[in-house]
C-alpha cells in the first residue's frame, strides 16, 4: 500500500462474542411417528435458529431504503496478547439496489463512503484526501465484495447486504442454536448463536420486523479470541435524499488514486 493511499484504508476488524455458561437449544415438537435418524451435524443446526436466518435474509432484501446506526467496538489484540479495546459508531443510508452512504467515526478516525450507482467515493474528513472510481455500476452485494477484493475495502455490517441472497449460504454454518428471547433497546428480540469455520457469533432478532438488532462475533484464528460487538438501531420510514449519496469534493481536498489490491500485490518492484 503507498503511503498517500494508507490514510483511506480501512478493515471493519474481527467479531466477537463470549457465550453463556450453559446454551440451551429449544426443545423440539413431539412428533406422531418416530424420526428419523440424524446425523451430529444435523443435531447441533436447529432448523428454528437457520429459519430465523431466512427471515432475517426475507427482511432485509424486502428494505427499500434504510438509514441505519451502529455503536461499534472492536478488539485488537497487541504482539504481546493484550487485547486493546476501539469504540466508534458506522452510519449508513442505502437506497436499493445501487446506493450508498457510509460513515466510520471514531475519536481516532472519521472516513466517509459515497456510491450514488456508478462512481465509488472515499474520502477522510480530517486528512482532507479522496479518492474516486468511475463507472463501478454494481448493486449494493455487488459492491461490497468489489470493494473487498479488488480495493482491500471491508464494509462493516456487510453481511445485511449479502444474507436472503446465493452469496450467503447457510451450508458454512456448522452449529445453530435458539437462545431465548429478550429485549435490545426495549424491543422484543430473539437471542440465536451460530458456529462457522474460524469463528462464532451470536445474533439478536426483532421479533416484530426479523431484523437484526445487536451482533457478536468471536474470532476463533487469535487465541486471544478477538470480538466486534455492534448494536443497530434502524430507521425504515424517513425517505433518504438522493444527495446523501452524491460527494462532491471540498476545495481544499487532494485527491489520490485508489489502487487495487491485485495491482499492489503482482507489482514488480523492478518496473518502472
Amino acid at each position: 500500500m503507498s503511503p498517500a493511499s494508507k490514510p483511506l484504508a480501512w478493515t471493519t476488524g474481527l467479531l466477537l462474542a463470549t457465550l453463556v455458561p450453559c446454551l440451551h437449544a429449544a426443545p423440539a415438537e413431539a412428533k406422531p411417528a418416530a424420526p428419523a435418524p440424524t446425523t451430529a451435524a444435523d443435531s447441533e443446526r436447529d432448523p428454528a435458529a437457520l429459519a430465523a436466518l431466512d427471515r432475517m435474509g426475507a427482511a432485509l432484501r424486502a428494505l427499500k431504503q434504510f438509514s441505519l446506526t451502529s455503536d461499534a467496538s472492536t478488539e485488537v489484540v497487541l504482539d504481546d496478547g493484550q487485547k486493546i479495546e476501539l469504540d466508534g459508531v458506522v452510519t449508513y443510508k442505502v437506497k436499493a439496489p445501487n446506493q450508498l452512504f457510509l460513515e466510520l467515526r471514531s475519536d481516532r478516525q472519521l472516513r466517509q463512503l459515497f456510491y450514488d450507482g456508478s462512481t465509488l467515493s472515499v474520502y477522510s474528513p480530517r486528512l482532507k484526501y479522496y479518492a474516486q472510481v468511475d463507472g463501478m455500476s454494481a448493486t449494493l452485494g455487488d459492491l461490497v465484495e468489489d470493494a473487498a477484493t479488488r480495493y482491500g475495502i471491508d464494509l462493516p455490517l456487510a453481511d445485511m447486504f449479502l444474507w436472503g441472497t446465493d452469496k450467503a449460504p447457510k451450508t458454512a454454518i456448522r452449529g445453530a442454536l435458539y437462545i431465548g428471547g429478550g429485549t435490545v433497546d426495549g424491543e422484543p428480540v430473539d437471542q440465536y448463536a451460530f458456529k462457522q469455520e474460524g469463528v462464532d457469533w451470536q445474533l439478536w432478532v426483532s421479533t416484530a420486523t426479523s431484523l437484526p438488532k445487536k451482533l457478536i462475533i468471536t474470532s476463533l484464528d487469535d487465541p486471544a479470541l478477538p470480538q466486534y460487538r455492534a448494536q443497530l438501531r434502524w430507521d425504515t420510514r424517513t425517505p433518504v435524499a438522493e444527495t446523501a449519496f452524491r460527494f462532491a469534493p471540498p476545495a481544499d481536498a487532494s485527491r489520490i488514486k485508489l489502487v487495487p489490491v491485485v495491482m499492489v500485490v503482482s507489482a514488480d518492484p523492478q518496473e518502472k
